[in-house]
């Protein structure tokens, strides 16, 4: 058996990785940053814009060590390579995986099946900031003639939560005479909440889907263009006003009504979930302008080249991936929590969700054998202060090893008295707390009566990374998106996992289409599902007919 078909948890580094585990799991914090004056100081990487501090984290120079040694005998430099020169690295779909190719610069040569892909990714962008300056110049009009005003986006999974996430972030870059909007969810309420206060005459809906047959996405869409219709006087040609693509489908796109000179394109190299920094992001462009979009596309390709070239020690994404890796198969820590001190990044954790969860959840490598290890910790957050004050008790105080990484910024995009200071020390004082705790002596100290002493102790050595960036721009948003992005590939090359597919979603989607019609039938018909399933169905009709 070969070095590279061996199971992972039978190869010698992770074999030396588990020794050490028995060595060092009962080291704490305390006793890292005591005997060692400079740790604060060396355990850090300053990098593409971003300054990590991952001296929190309960590992020594040996556990760094070893890691790497684990991402070197896991072929990680090759599989970076492989996937930067745009091999099918994607097994199980048989495709390349290049996102980077997204936000490679022009003139730079990424080759798939022969072809250069890079001037195609640069002439789709040139056609988005072309549509962008129309539409933000009020050159571009409704039928009506009115100016737009209002712009929803119609996707889901990486369709919406990419742009929804960027528009969010950028918000202040935006352009605040316009009004952007998000729908996904197929509960009709998603869509009648965003339209409710809108002219129709003023709206236009980018409907996001590659195959322009996603139920949820199609189910949406067809309710924007009957609202849409009905408000402009029932007219089919106010279709190609109001609406435009990102899909690769121009006949399911021509048949809705749009145009297709304003569908704009992509790749089956770009997964949904790695897919912002596409014309999936044609409404974050929208928002921001082309040369913000550009901005922070010019973030993402720092740290891809910073990824592709950098020895992994001194590695942001790889490090990052392999102390994760750490926590998760040595420690057994389930869950990963990403606390972004930045209200304009409120939904950067639930985009990560997607990235690392849909990424990673996988139970076979690639090859199809079972894994033999935990893979893909579960993702979650929210932005501080506000999460202080609700799971921080847990994370401190209760019986799991939550890993933590917080997000902070040097400067405020918006300068309010003394409140940036307050946050900030809100990050330092989180991370400090965490890592060191208090101690009965301490509590004793203070004067606590010996019934609450307990209570009142912090174990500490709750490990931590910190991410300090200047401020948070296009550009920098960019970074921390790529930035994650490499950490979960990092992590998926060792687990030997496909990281781009996502067969998990596919089973519920199949049978939901089963259900669709055997609750909307009028009539008693056989169910072939399960008894709880057959149940379930014949309760919701016989309501539905009695409401």
């Amino acid at each position: 058996m070969t070095a590279a078909a061996q199971p992972l948890t039978a190869r010698p580094a992770w074999k030396a990785l588990e020794a050490h585990y028995r060595k060092v799991r009962d080291m704490t914090l305390r006793e890292l940053f005591a005997g060692d004056a400079t740790r604060g100081e060396r355990m850090t990487l300053d990098a593409a814009g971003i300054y990590l501090d991952y001296s929190k984290n309960r590992v020594t120079d040996e556990t760094l060590r070893l890691l790497t040694g684990l991402a070197v005998e896991a072929g990680l430099r090759a599989r970076i390579d492989a996937m930067f020169r745009g091999d099918r690295i994607n097994v199980t779909e048989n495709r390349a995986v290049l996102h980077v190719a997204l936000r490679a610069p022009k003139g730079a040569s990424i080759v798939v099946d022969g072809t250069n892909v890079v001037p195609e990714v640069h002439a789709v962008l040139d056609k988005m900031a072309g549509f962008a300056e129309r539409v933000r110049t009020g050159a571009w009009t409704g039928h009506t003639g009115k100016r737009i005003r209002n712009v929803i986006n119609i996707g889901i999974g990486g369709s919406d939560l990419g742009p929804v996430m960027a528009y969010e972030a950028l918000k202040a870059y935006s352009d605040r005479a316009m009004t952007f909007r998000f729908v996904s969810n197929v509960d009709g309420t998603d869509f009648a909440e965003a339209v409710r206060d809108l002219d129709a005459a003023e709206t236009l809906f980018v409907i996001s889907s590659k195959t322009f047959t996603t139920l949820e996405t199609m189910t949406n869409a067809g309710s924007a263009r009957d609202w849409s219709l009905r408000a402009l006087g029932g007219n089919p040609k106010a279709v190609a006003k109001h609406f435009v693509a990102v899909s690769t489908n121009a006949a399911k796109v021509a048949e809705f009504g749009i145009d297709t000179a304003n569908m704009f394109g992509f790749w089956d190299w770009v997964g949904g979930r790695y897919s912002m920094d596409s014309a999936i992001g044609l409404s974050t462009m929208l928002a921001i302008g082309p040369d913000h979009f550009r901005a922070m596309l010019d973030g993402f390709h720092e740290v891809d080249e910073h990824f592709r070239t950098a020895p992994f020690e001194r590695n942001l994404p790889v490090l990052m991936g392999l102390i994760g890796l750490w926590y998760n198969d040595f420690f057994g820590a389930q869950t990963v929590a990403v606390l972004p001190y930045e209200q304009y990044l409120k939904r950067f954790p639930a985009y990560l969700q997607q990235l690392t969860m849909e990424s990673n959840g996988k139970h076979v490598t690639v090859d199809g054998a079972p894994v033999g290890c935990d893979t893909g910790p579960i993702y979650w957050g929210e932005p501080g202060t506000n999460g202080q004050h609700s799971f921080y008790q847990l994370i401190h105080q209760g019986t799991r090893l939550i890993p933590c990484d917080f997000i902070a910024f040097v400067e405020t995009l918006n300068p309010l008295g003394r409140h940036h200071d307050v946050l900030v020390a809100n990050v330092f004082a989180q991370t400090e707390a965490l890592a060191f705790g208090k101690t009965p002596q301490q509590v004793k100290a203070e004067g606590t009566p010996d019934a609450l002493v307990p209570h009142r102790v912090f174990e500490g050595n709750r490990p931590s990374n910190t991410l300090l960036l200047e401020r948070l721009t296009p550009q920098a948003l960019g970074r921390l998106v790529a930035l994650y992005e490499h950490s979960v590939f990092t992590q998926g090359t060792i687990w030997n996992i496909d990281s781009f597919d996502q067969w998990g979603v596919e089973l519920g989607k199949v049978l939901a289409q089963n259900i669709i019609p055997e609750l909307e039938s009028d009539t008693e018909g056989p169910l072939g599902h399960d008894s709880s399933t057959n149940a379930l169905i014949r309760r919701y009709r016989k309501l539905k007919r009695t409401s």
